[in-house]
């Protein structure tokens, strides 16, 4: 189906699914591949299908969820990277749905700020490290005609069950460092490994922990699958040239940058945020243990994500755990992208499953769009099943008039 007959499409459906979902939308799988990444097989799709896009895009190695966001892919299918809602049979993108009744949908302060969903999230599951990148601040990305890509981490423990090879994520730069020693890594590109890392330091990763990563930051995440909620841009530079072996071309590092600037080692160094990079209290400003927001009898409701970047609430998300035989009401202020990791159950009128193993291009009863008006109003969450119900949701900026601090969960 053309791009063009999913746009026809959308006025048609969308009333009558928001009507039927009483203010949600089921979403089918996204699934993104990159080149010059090693799948980690732990995201549920069948293995056969890693591949699914051709041997010559790379394995895929993230699920993207309630995205509007295109995956900056050479090779791209048209809509890589983007959500769909399904409904009856048919489907149309949550990008064009937004388009078409953006207030109803992400509700009328966001629609009329960004006129779109302006984050996304996904899971990223790699078998191994992958190389010290930074994403571009807002005025650097605007250079290219894009945008700044601040992201946050979370580790899902049932999308962990195994380590894979590298449970450690260098981030930053050791404080002391000089900007000539990363020059020097970038004068040493073709002449073996660049060095990089000898200034950074790594972290062991922690299930049900997560940071937050300001751009301009410097980070090579390890092996654990991860949930990512993040601002809607794909942009990057890769620092590193060269990991576990695989070469990094010079093109991955200078792709967001303006083209007169490619060669600008200067310029490519002043890229990134200098000040946060060496930062000596690194990780007391940028890791997050989860804090609770709300409970009552038989569930839970815990902040994953939260913080500002810049002095911003640009995302944040929350964790649902929900017993067997156990009800409540979820209530926010704004709207959502849900994704079960446990159980099943029901979310207003939808059912939902996690799934044990997904074949490319099938639906699935995990994934749902929360609009504006069903998060204000209220959804009743249902465990119908012999185990915990667990779901994490994710919001857009300024949802909340407060969200904790960096640090809080210490204190």
């Amino acid at each position: 189906m053309s791009d063009c007959s999913l746009a026809d499409n959308v006025h048609r459906v969308l009333d009558n699914a928001l009507d039927a979902g009483e203010g949600l939308l089921r979403l089918s799988p996204t699934w993104v591949p990159r080149s010059f990444l090693h799948p980690g097989k732990r995201i549920r799709l069948r293995p056969e299908d890693y591949y699914a896009y051709g041997a010559e895009r790379g394995g895929i190695d993230e699920r993207w969820f309630a995205s509007t966001t295109d995956a900056a892919n050479e090779g791209r299918v048209w809509h890589e990277g983007q959500s769909f809602v399904v409904f009856q049979g048919e489907q149309f993108l949550l990008k064009d749905a937004i388009q078409e009744a953006g207030a109803r949908l992400i509700g009328s302060a966001m629609w009329e700020k960004y006129g779109r969903w302006p984050v996304y999230s996904k899971f990223f599951d790699n078998m191994g490290p992958i190389p010290h990148h930074m994403h571009q601040r807002f005025d650097d990305a605007k250079l290219v005609g894009q945008e700044g890509k601040p992201e946050s981490y979370y580790f899902p423990p049932q999308y962990n069950n195994c380590d894979n090879n590298f449970p450690y994520t260098f981030m930053g730069l050791e404080p002391g460092t000089t900007k000539q020693q990363v020059r020097h890594c970038l004068e040493a590109w073709d002449r073996g490994e660049n060095g990089i890392l000898d200034l950074s330091k790594a972290y062991r990763l922690k299930r049900g922990s997560g940071w937050l990563i300001p751009p301009g930051v410097l980070h090579a995440p390890g092996s654990l699958c991860t949930y990512e909620p993040q601002w809607g841009s794909d942009v990057f530079g890769m620092y590193q040239n060269i990991v576990e072996g695989r070469v990094v071309p010079w093109s991955l590092l200078v792709k967001d940058m303006p083209p007169e600037k490619h060669r600008d080692l200067d310029f490519i160094v002043e890229q990134l945020d200098w000040e946060k990079n060496v930062d000596p209290n690194f990780k007391e400003n940028n890791y997050l243990e989860p804090i609770a927001a709300q409970s009552g009898d038989g569930w839970r409701d815990d902040w994953i994500v939260y913080g500002l970047v810049d002095g911003a609430q640009l995302f944040s998300a929350k964790r649902l755990t929900v017993a067997p035989g156990a009800k409540c009401v979820i209530q926010d202020p704004g709207a959502s992208g849900w994704i079960t990791v446990q159980g099943r159950g029901r979310l207003g009128t939808l059912a939902l499953q996690t799934p044990t193993m997904i074949r490319f291009g099938d639906g699935t009863q995990d994934e749902v769009f929360i609009t504006h008006e069903a998060a204000t109003r209220g959804i009743e969450v249902e465990n119908t099943g012999s185990e915990p119900l667990e779901s994490l949701r994710y919001f857009g900026p300024d949802t909340f008039a407060n969200v904790p601090n960096v640090g809080d969960a210490a204190t």
